[in-house]
């Protein structure tokens, strides 16, 4: 998109090269390291600026995405992962006792800037009869502030996941607290391979964890002590529904898939 973006034009109040040979306008273009605008009128169209700037955002929306989920994860009550926090900085002007995702928060907020900056260069797509310049106002403003916004809140989240700290055992002890529901899934899939009827067998499920939730026992105990459900299921296969090692069985083929997009990444000028 910034290779696209790269055009220039100096064909004319209309763009038909009335006034200079286009051949001109390739020389001068090429010693400014510009592409020549195939067709354009007394301006190059806005296009091009607007497909920049949305892709701006949505880079924004995304570094977003990974901010948003740092801020919940650094929730007090949740504490699974916090941002760096150099010495002496301050967790919160009021109180001192927080650790504030700071970094995070301020990428939320950039990125709804962002997001207006996208909605202006589509606003600017639109001249009189293409040859107006009130886009130019917009621009001088949008592009340099888009492009520096984007590049600081790049740093700031490499910053954050190079210094991030992950608390595993606060993970711990949140699995723990979920008493074993998050099998929930996998036993309800067992019973149905088992041969019971899938409405039947959510009920089943969903009843032992409810008792869980209500005695606070481990979800396992509740099932154990179920005869309907243990009359389908062996203590074998009770082991592999509460096996945690599981959930991260494909996980490294998705770190494979990253890493091959990695390297297939092409650099654009």
């Amino acid at each position: 998109t910034f290779d696209e973006v790269s055009t220039g034009k100096i064909s004319g109040p209309v763009g038909t090269y009335s006034q200079l040979d286009p051949a001109i306008e390739q020389v001068a273009l090429d010693a400014l390291g510009l592409h020549a605008d195939p067709v354009s009128t007394q301006i190059v169209q806005r296009d091009r600026h607007a497909a920049l700037l949305a892709a701006i955002a949505v880079t924004g929306g995304t570094l977003e995405r990974f901010a948003t989920e740092v801020r919940l994860l650094q929730q007090s009550e949740i504490d699974e992962v916090r941002e760096p926090f150099r010495a002496g900085q301050a967790g919160s002007s009021a109180m001192p006792q927080k650790r504030n995702p700071i970094k995070s928060e301020r990428i939320a907020g950039l990125a709804r800037v962002l997001r207006g900056y996208a909605a202006s260069g589509m606003e600017n797509q639109a001249l009189w009869h293409e040859r107006d310049i009130s886009h130019s106002s917009a621009e001088r403003i949008i592009l340099p502030d888009a492009t520096t916004l984007l590049h600081y809140a790049l740093v700031s989240m490499r910053q954050i996941v190079e210094g991030m700290e992950v608390r595993r055992e606060t993970m711990r002890r949140n699995l723990d607290a979920g008493l074993g529901l998050h099998a929930a899934s996998r036993l309800l899939r067992e019973l149905v391979d088992a041969g019971l009827v899938r409405d039947a067998a959510y009920g089943l499920v969903q009843a032992a964890a409810q008792r869980a939730r209500e005695t606070g026992h481990h979800v396992r105990d509740e099932v154990a002590a179920d005869a309907a459900i243990m009359k389908r299921l062996d203590a074998a296969a009770l082991s592999r529904i509460f096996d945690e090692s599981l959930a991260l069985a494909n996980a490294g083929l998705l770190v494979d898939r990253l890493a091959v997009l990695r390297v297939n990444e092409t650099p654009t000028r």
